[in-house]
């Protein structure tokens, strides 16, 4: 990762002038190397990417673009962009700067926040996409009622090893990446900063953890509209919300 992308007259860079050189994937997701999932997205120099086709199915096996169907109405779809999606809401062709906007979750992607803690909750079990809900019961007008039974939306997401690479990039974010904020929780965690820019206004600021890292009992995403650095403003509060989460559980 040299710090910048030179596509044309666009430069596509990171957050670290000069780059952060040498990296793999769990450094590049402990330290959001934008260079890294530029060049595994859409390619660059003798790397070869994966394209908005692989990277839109990947997702969807995630739970992005779809409704988790969740127990509560209005709930929105979020949006993974394909070049036909493009030509016909903006009458324009695909190029690869969408490929790599795409490719650091900007760009035309939307997700919701229980979106993505679900989809965080899939990698920290290991890859089991599984229904999210509110009601551990349905009652009904007789008096009766009907237990609410877990259901995995999506089984068997990607092969053990892949998963476990994430996971291992999310908890060397915490421990040493742009997570450190929550490197003192009671539990160790893993987790993912996002900033997610758009207008003229400050970014939107995401954060994503799991915790405890080897067997994991929550997972949580935050989002803070127009805040700024995910790791400044949205990583407090999950640590927040998680130390109140263990604390209590050490107090039982």
């Amino acid at each position: 990762d040299s710090g910048v992308i030179q596509v044309g007259e666009q430069q596509f860079k990171g957050w670290k002038p000069g780059g952060h050189g040498v990296v793999n994937v769990i450094s590049a997701i402990a330290n959001s190397v934008n260079g890294f999932f530029y060049s595994i997205s859409g390619g660059y120099d003798n790397i070869d990417g994966i394209g908005i086709s692989g990277l839109d199915a990947i997702a969807s096996k995630f739970g992005f673009g779809q409704k988790t169907e969740i127990d509560i109405p209005v709930e929105a779809n979020g949006l993974l962009p394909t070049p036909e999606w493009k030509e016909q809401n903006y009458g324009e062709p695909w190029y690869l700067g969408d490929t790599y906007n795409a490719g650091i979750g900007q760009g035309f992607v939307l997700v919701t926040p229980l979106q993505l803690a679900n989809a965080t909750a899939a990698i920290a079990n290991g890859g089991t996409l599984w229904w999210p809900h509110f009601g551990t019961n349905v009652l009904y007008e007789d008096g009766s009622y009907q237990k609410t039974e877990p259901r995995a939306l999506t089984e068997h997401i990607s092969d053990t090893e892949a998963i476990e690479i994430v996971r291992r990039g999310m908890r060397a974010t915490v421990a040493e990446g742009t997570g450190r904020l929550l490197a003192d929780l009671p539990v160790p965690a893993g987790g993912k900063t996002g900033t997610a820019q758009f207008g003229t206004g400050e970014p939107n600021a995401w954060f994503t953890a799991f915790a405890p890292y080897d067997e994991p009992t929550i997972a949580i995403a935050v989002l803070a509209e127009q805040a700024g650095e995910g790791s400044d403003f949205s990583a407090p509060v999950a640590k927040a919300a998680l130390s109140y989460y263990f604390g209590k559980q050490q107090d039982q």
